[in-house]
């Protein structure tokens, strides 16, 4: 049994639990690109700027004051949406009509700016994030699940689902559909590109709040382009994998992605194969992409 739990159980568990850390950031990257076919190569540090926000409001940071963790974590959400709307005005909107790959660098230069406020802020090394929740869910043997892990699997869960309705069922999701598909035609019919822009930029950065402040209270730390350089490429891959169009496509492909990856780094010894779990990834992706484009869950547009 404990040879069972080593080589396949706690690596699904681990890697099920890690995908969704992927899918919460992947979550974000389909909004945008589903919203705008924009890829937000600035998603990660997005959530990072308001780890940090958080992390500063509940230790008392600068000018802010010691703050409750509940606080702290809304001071985060709020910088998080402020960030995002702040984004879109100034860098997104002036790019409206710019070709898309020029509106992609343009995201790149948005991380590398908030890159370097985060290094004036707090300086190049790490500082500790803010945990909202310690404690074990469950613990047997290798087979380890916190509390905190758990929360990320629902608030994924709870995200992909509402995210999807959202889309599908309410008027400003169908509004935000058309306007990326056909943004004059939407003026006609009194839609505001504008607003809905904002709207969609908003969210994303709130969903990039949620993402960086769960993913550095699982790290414990939080430095500057530690989250992207940890987790942007694997959310990425899962969006892709999942669905690049379909919200719970992030979901699916994000826990998909990190099993594959867990179950071939703990399997596959490294004197065969170095780096086996983002081999396995690499080479998974790239048969999605010949056999079924689209991803998993979406379609093609």
């Amino acid at each position: 049994m404990d040879v069972i739990a080593i080589e396949f159980v706690v690596p699904v568990v681990s890697g099920a639990v890690q995908g969704c850390v992927y899918g919460l950031l992947g979550l974000g990257l389909v909004l945008l690109y589903k919203s705008g076919r924009i890829f937000n190569f600035a998603q990660a540090e997005m959530g990072a700027f308001a780890a940090f926000m958080t992390a500063f409001a509940d230790q008392g940071s600068g000018f802010l004051p010691d703050m409750p963790v509940w606080a702290a974590v809304l001071f985060g959400l709020v910088t998080g949406v402020l960030l995002g709307l702040l984004v879109e005005r100034v860098v997104i909107r002036p790019l409206f009509n710019a070709p898309k790959v020029t509106v992609v660098v343009a995201t790149a230069g948005v991380f590398l700016f908030l890159f370097a406020i985060e290094g004036f802020l707090n300086g190049p090394g790490p500082r500790s994030a803010t945990r909202i929740i310690d404690g074990n869910l469950l613990q047997s043997g290798g087979l380890r699940v916190t509390k905190l892990g758990g929360v990320i699997v629902l608030v994924l869960a709870a995200l992909a689902a509402t995210s999807a309705l959202f889309f599908s069922r309410t008027r400003t999701g169908t509004a935000i559909i058309a306007v990326s598909q056909e943004p004059t035609a939407t003026r006609l019919v009194g839609i505001s590109v504008e607003r809905t822009a904002a709207f969609t930029w908003g969210l994303a950065g709130l969903l990039g709040a949620i993402a960086g402040i769960l993913l550095s209270g699982t790290n414990g730390v939080i430095a500057p382009g530690l989250l992207t350089g940890l987790a942007l490429v694997p959310a990425f891959t899962a969006a892709v994998f999942g669905g690049i169009t379909a919200l719970p496509g992030a979901f699916v492909g994000g826990v998909v992605i990190g099993v594959i990856e867990s179950f071939a780094a703990s399997n596959i010894p490294k004197t065969i194969i170095p780096g086996s779990g983002k081999v396995v990834l690499f080479v998974a992706l790239l048969v999605v992409l010949l056999f079924r484009p689209a991803g998993l869950l979406g379609k093609e547009t």
